[in-house]
């Protein structure tokens, strides 16, 4: 009887143990699957996080090309058809005193500025013009005797380019300096508007218009300034204004 009731205990026991393994097991397999299926949602969250912000981004990107295309193109600045061509002097000048900026060179920088013209200035090949006034005057009195032409350094501008271009001087015994003259005979205004400028202390626009039109007879020759140049050096304020209103009266 006894060894019976020890055979069922014993079967008893062993089943037990077989379930409680059994039981293990599951629950392990269930914790495994469950950190798949975790695996697996937290890949697809973010596969879905990523393509949110990838679609997110379309547009935008969309929208920042779409505003590039309709933002409004710069155009490039078109070229100047007016040109100031001048010449001037630095060093002692009557009233003024020794300058190293130019009268007329003051004046040309005024008219470029208010037209947006090019600019070109004529500089001598050989620099003989002394820088005392006394010796100057006597030697631009020598050439204007002699009716010298002095050579310029340097080629002007392409001229076809342009339509209207502004000649200034400073006014030399009641005439153009003689390298002007050079300037006038060696290159071909032809069918330009042609509009002299001086610089002076009283002798005003000496007749810069007439003697222009008399060396370059196929050009249009245009109302003319005079500008003191001690003004230009010392009431530019006023020098401006002159300016100004001799260029609106112009159509400029």
């Amino acid at each position: 009887m006894k060894k019976g009731i020890a055979l069922i205990l014993t079967a008893a026991l062993l089943l037990t143990g077989c379930s409680g393994s059994s039981a293990s097991a599951g629950t392990q397999e269930n914790t495994d699957a469950a950190q798949g299926e975790a695996a697996v949602t937290e890949t697809e969250t973010a596969s879905a996080d990523a393509a949110e912000k990838t679609d997110s981004q379309e547009p935008a990107t969309a929208e920042a090309n779409e505003a590039e295309a309709e933002a409004p193109q710069e155009e490039p600045a078109a070229a100047s058809d007016t040109l100031v061509l001048y010449f001037s002097r630095t060093g002692e000048q009557y009233v003024v005193g020794v300058i190293d900026k130019g009268n007329t060179a003051i004046v040309a920088e005024m008219i470029a500025e208010q037209t947006g013209a090019d600019m070109f200035e004529i500089l001598p090949a050989d620099d003989h013009y002394p820088m005392t006034y006394e010796a100057l005057t006597e030697v631009a009195k020598q050439e204007q005797n002699e009716n010298a032409r002095p050579e310029y350094s340097g080629t002007l501008p392409d001229l076809s380019k342009y339509s209207t271009i502004f000649i200034g001087a400073p006014v030399w015994w009641g005439d153009w300096p003689m390298i002007m003259y050079t300037v006038f005979e060696n290159n071909d205004f032809s069918g330009k508007t042609l509009i002299p400028f001086s610089t002076h202390e009283g002798s005003g626009l000496s007749g810069f218009d007439k003697k222009l039109e008399g060396a370059c007879p196929n050009s249009t020759i245009g109302n003319g300034l005079a500008i003191q140049g001690n003004d230009a050096q010392n009431n530019q304020e006023k020098a401006r204004e002159s300016v100004s209103s001799w260029l609106a009266e112009l159509g400029f």
